[in-house]
């Protein structure tokens, strides 16, 4: 006799109990992800409280922290939570109580030394595929942001440089050494 797997479902997800742990769905499948070490944490949060104060300022839309969940796919479903994400005030409407039924105009990936490259990669495809203008890898430990644009032009961004992704947070401008402090 054949065994079944049961695929979990978005509504599923949603109501688990909360273990401390992150969780995301990939086509049904639960996947539990660590709790973030420091620097990626602080790294975080300063990028989301620039970028935020920004876009809230010029009314351009929405910034989501790490534990907002974007429904991707359904039957079976796919969940997926940047670090960052942000949605255009043209795209976001009224805030839902669920999931977003939508990928982010911008996707940031914090970076640390435990994530493989190729781990980053596979989900920086995901993001763009599922409809991401951008996605931000911000690398901890180098310093870097690399900015990989939907159109696949690709940019890095060094601590001296102002990192901007206009297409997508016009206007936007940081020194890539602030988000490091």
């Amino acid at each position: 006799m054949g065994t079944t797997t049961h695929l979990m479902t978005a509504e599923e997800l949603i109501r688990l109990p909360d273990d401390g742990l992150r969780h995301e769905l990939i086509k049904g499948e639960l996947l539990t992800i660590s709790p973030s070490g420091a620097q990626h944490g602080a790294l975080t949060l300063n990028l989301s409280v620039v970028l935020a104060t920004y876009v809230k300022t010029k009314k351009l839309g929405v910034v989501f922290w790490a534990e907002t969940g974007f429904k991707l796919e359904q039957r079976p479903d796919t969940v997926l939570a940047p670090d960052i994400g942000f949605v255009s005030k043209a795209r976001i409407g009224s805030l839902p109580q669920g999931f977003l039924q939508l990928a982010p105009d911008l996707a940031v990936e914090v970076i640390s030394s435990s994530k493989s490259r190729s781990l980053v990669e596979k989900k920086t495809a995901q993001w763009l595929s599922f409809g991401a203008k951008s996605v931000w890898q911000v690398h901890c430990q180098n310093r870097t942001v690399d900015v990989i644009w939907a159109n696949g032009f690709r940019k890095q961004f060094v601590e001296t440089d102002e990192l901007c992704d206009d297409d997508v947070v016009a206007g936007f401008r940081v020194v890539v050494a602030q988000l490091f402090n």
